[in-house]
């Protein structure tokens, strides 16, 4: 059997859907014995996977790009349509004569193409979510997600819950669409205190001394509720494990970042933007609570990422993290800020849960595997091959 995989969203440093697409690359041809995977980049096929050795540690500048081509992405609906014209027409013309391969378009889209199609819709928050986006992304991914449904011979999501949503939303034939789940990387692992100590004073971090968030600083993640009951923790405790963030700055954020440099100013907050993917896992390990009070999750990595590095979990309850977390995690609705300060205590302070957390956090990530996700995507290769 042959699959062709596009490879664009694979750019160091790695996102959700890049990291989703580089595990299904190196993993899919020990999953499916007699795979012939074909690799596309920009419209025209490739030989080789990018690897993290030859981008990896990105500087300032790097970062910067990165920011910049997110802005351009999110802002600019004509900058965004060109591009994907761009790309379309020329994976249609690379594909002429591939019609027996099936096609996986791992991040919403799906090119114009006669053979089997798999695509991969990892959220709707363009359409349940959609005031928390620039309105150009919302318009430009809503065309793209609306004509790679109507195309495609199956579908994936990311979680049950997204599964659900898709079949609700698009009134799809429930065997349309596939739930298959995401895992975290290798390198999301416990660290000691002597491993810990070579990456965490360089950034000001000390090992169990702070609670983390990870994530781009934008609404859908539900920041005002995180820094609101941070907030009404005791100010010994607090300032004891203060609360650090990191990640991208996103879109709509102003009022957030203004209530971080409060908190900043007043000592129990840091806000420490990108972080590189050789230290971020040493960020996750060295905390001492994970909090995560997302509004709305496709999946909810970063909450799987924390239990694989032994991190205690504070999360809310709504969409897909309750099937990533299980019961390992403290759980409550995303807006209940009062019951969010409870648990943010409960997961600081109280020994005996932490312990139990860790253990039931690390047992959880187990159960998750890129081996699995691209097992699973093989087979569901197969059924499109042959409906």
């Amino acid at each position: 059997m042959q699959a062709i995989l596009p490879i664009d969203s694979i750019r160091f440093p790695l996102t959700g859907i890049g990291r989703y697409t580089y595990e299904l690359a190196r993993h899919l041809p020990d999953a499916l014995p007699g795979l012939d995977l074909k690799l596309m980049a920009a419209g025209r096929f490739v030989n080789n996977i990018p690897t993290e050795s030859v981008a990896s540690n990105p500087d300032q500048s790097r970062a910067l790009k990165v920011q910049v081509r997110r802005w351009l992405q999110n802002h600019s609906v004509l900058a965004a349509t060109a591009k994907r014209a761009w790309l379309d027409h020329r994976e249609k013309q690379s594909l002429r004569g591939h019609e027996d391969a099936v096609f996986h378009g791992t991040q919403f889209y799906l090119p114009r193409f006669a053979g089997p199609c798999v695509v991969t819709i990892h959220d709707l928050s363009v359409y349940s979510w959609a005031h928390c986006h620039p309105p150009g992304r919302v318009r430009t991914m809503r065309k793209g997600i609306e004509n790679s449904v109507k195309q495609a011979s199956v579908i994936l999501a990311d979680s049950e819950f997204t599964r659900q949503e898709l079949i609700d939303y698009f009134s799809l034939r429930p065997e349309k669409v596939r739930a298959v789940p995401l895992a975290s990387a290798d390198y999301f692992c416990p660290r000691t205190v002597d491993e810990l100590s070579t990456v965490l004073p360089r950034l000001g971090l000390q090992a169990g001394g702070y609670s983390l968030f990870s994530g781009s600083i934008e609404p859908r993640k539900n920041l005002e509720v995180l820094l609101k009951a941070y907030g009404m923790l005791p100010d010994s405790l607090r300032k004891k494990y203060p609360l650090v963030l990191c990640g991208y700055q996103g879109w709509r954020n102003t009022d957030v970042l203004a209530r971080i440099d409060k908190a900043e100013k007043e000592g129990w907050a840091r806000y420490i933007g990108y972080v590189s993917s050789q230290d971020l896992p040493y960020v996750f390990a060295g905390a001492r609570l994970f909090a995560f009070p997302s509004l709305y999750e496709g999946f909810g990595l970063p909450v799987l990422e924390a239990m694989a590095s032994g991190v205690p979990v504070a999360c809310s309850n709504s969409s897909s993290l309750p099937e990533v977390a299980g019961n390992a995690a403290l759980m409550c609705a995303p807006e209940d800020v009062d019951h969010f300060a409870e648990l943010l205590q409960q997961g600081l302070e109280d020994e005996a849960w932490r312990e139990s957390a860790r253990e039931q956090g690390l047992q959880q990530n187990a159960r998750f595997s890129w081996a699995r996700c691209a097992s699973e995507t093989g087979a569901v290769y197969k059924t499109a091959l042959y409906a």
